[in-house]
């Protein structure tokens, strides 16, 4: 059978195959390291003419699934794709993290939130409690970044100048800097009465595959309950935080936190 007359359902994966290819390509070290790759380059890689594979790429890019900069002309992989991948990413992190989150909320007898950031606001995707004391309402909910445990963690891997374009003088940088530093080198973030007056509470990093921060595991009490063991509660929640991390394929053994070390809020 010459490939003019190859059945429709061949020849439409054929070109879905090519296109995998191009999409490995733009997802590789190589791509990843220079910020994209150009038509020649890529042409290289796939083993296609140039002409076929510019062609490709301009209906990748129609769709949104690969961009071209402006600038050096060099294609990456677009937003539909990420979109894609974050929204399939957001619900295995829910899957994952549930049973152990029910096992830390049992064992610390109080409500543990996940939480992801989204621009200036920390969402909470799930809540479990541990008890009959319940926080209703907090799943959906979006709480400010920089006055809770949670954002504190979500924030470990911006820079300063992320933090000034993010919050502008909206509050104190460099405070809020180096509380960010603080969770990150022990491990998580705690706060007492900053958020809202009589709540403390705890949070540790989720990592993905990479080692990207991507979610916080937090628990969330009354002051008068739970204040006076936050270190306690730090270094279980740390440690659950982990557990999820390595079922997201993190391979690094969880950093323990400094034992002692207090407070960052």
């Amino acid at each position: 059978m010459t490939p003019s007359a190859e059945p429709g359902p061949l020849r439409a994966g054929h070109g879905l195959r090519r296109d995998l290819d191009l999409l490995e390509s733009l997802a590789s070290a190589e791509a990843q390291h220079s910020g994209g790759l150009g038509v020649v380059r890529l042409a290289q890689l796939v083993g296609r003419e140039k002409s076929q594979v510019s062609r490709a790429l301009k209906a990748l890019a129609a769709e949104g699934v690969v961009e071209r900069d402006p600038d050096t002309l060099e294609y990456r992989l677009g937003w539909r794709l990420f979109s894609l991948v974050a929204a399939t990413v957001e619900n295995r992190l829910v899957r994952v993290a549930e049973p152990i989150m029910h096992a830390l909320s049992a064992e610390l007898e109080e409500t543990s939130h996940l939480c992801v950031l989204r621009d200036t606001d920390v969402l909470t995707l799930l809540s479990v409690s541990g008890h009959s004391f319940r926080m209703h309402g907090w799943e959906g909910r979006g709480v400010p970044v920089a006055c809770t445990s949670a954002g504190r963690v979500l924030l470990q891997e911006a820079t300063p100048d992320e933090l000034y374009v993010r919050f502008g003088v909206e509050r104190s940088l460099p405070e809020l800097w180096t509380r960010v530093q603080e969770a990150r080198r022990i491990g998580y973030a705690s706060v007492r009465d900053e958020f809202e007056d009589g709540l403390c509470g705890v949070s540790a990093p989720i990592r993905d595959f990479r080692g990207r921060v991507i979610a916080a595991l937090n628990i969330s009490a009354p002051t008068e309950r739970l204040g006076d063991r936050l270190d306690a509660a730090g270094h279980v929640t740390a440690q659950a935080a982990g557990a999820i991390s390595r079922q997201l394929g993190w391979g690094d053994t969880v950093r323990s936190p400094v034992a002692g070390s207090g407070h960052v809020g």
